[in-house]
């Protein structure tokens, strides 16, 4: 069976990306798999000591600090495993029948990108143990797993509230036509109300792209609004999310390259940051 992958750590979105998780692999009938990864630590003594400490050092001084550095590694292991297990109790205890979980060193973007062959969809928090909430970044791997993985990433929100409301931020392109794909692909969504909104100024074409997602959803049935809205697309989609009390936005992510977005920014990154649900990206 196919699984939801959700990456957790110790920060506050923890148990938010676990009940995400429960919620995403309840609608779409697939298993669980919790990913922690041991990345690093930035005060972890180096391997190589005999420099850092300076000719004459005595050998008992290297080897307590070794073992030092040992001990710390296999408290991060204590603690990681400890992560795990809250973890799959919490997602058992939403009614998911098969979770695993799995412990792993490096980076997440290449532990993602190995365990994603039987994957349907990838779960991360908002933020990351080490990020700063009091300037609001975002998790640092966020934008990187997004652009590493063919699978559509939920970014979970601060705290899970149940879902009834579906917003997908709709231009006609390749991304976001993959997300209503992806949305009628599974019977469980059309119980869902899908909102899809296209904003921005208007060109030639919408009302055949309009015309193209009104028609994938009537084949799925359900309840659903197609429209078209005026003006600066975080503005419109913001302030609709918030007028019609929407639950979950889902949305193309990055469609420029990193160089690009550098200088003009990032639709994607400005509304993960000012979202206040969570966020459902293809790409």
């Amino acid at each position: 069976m196919t699984k939801v992958l959700a990456c957790i750590d110790a920060s506050t979105y923890g148990t938010s990306v676990c009940d995400h998780a429960a919620w995403a692999a309840q609608n779409l009938n697939c298993d669980v798999k919790l990913l922690h990864v041991l990345d690093r630590a930035p005060d972890a003594v180096p391997q190589d000591l005999s420099g850092s400490i300076g000719l004459g050092a005595s050998e008992h001084l290297l080897e307590d600090l070794a073992k030092l550095d040992e001990h710390r590694g296999k408290l991060r292991m204590e603690r990681g495993r400890a992560i795990l297990e809250a973890a799959k109790s919490r997602v058992e205890t939403a009614g998911i029948g098969t979770v695993t979980t799995r412990l792993r060193h490096g980076g997440l973007v290449d532990n993602v990108h190995e365990l994603e062959d039987d994957v349907r969809l990838v779960v991360l928090g908002k933020r990351g143990e080490r990020s700063d909430f009091a300037k609001a970044h975002l998790g640092g791997s966020i934008e990187q797993v997004v652009r590493a993985t063919r699978l559509p990433v939920l970014i979970a929100s601060r705290e899970f509230k149940p879902i009834q409301r579906l917003l997908i931020a709709f231009d006609g392109g390749a991304s976001s036509r993959k997300a209503v794909e992806f949305l009628v692909s599974d019977p469980a969504f059309s119980r869902f109300e899908c909102h899809v909104v296209m904003a921005g100024h208007p060109k030639g074409d919408d009302a055949a792209h309009l015309a193209w997602a009104r028609e994938r959803l009537v084949s799925a049935g359900g309840t659903h609004q197609v429209l078209q809205r005026h003006g600066e697309p975080e503005a419109v989609i913001t302030d609709y999310a918030r007028e019609e009390k929407i639950d979950l936005l889902v949305m193309g992510a990055y469609g420029h390259s990193p160089i690009r977005r550098f200088f003009v920014g990032s639709t994607t990154t400005a509304m993960i940051r000012i979202a206040l649900l969570p966020v459902l990206l293809f790409r």
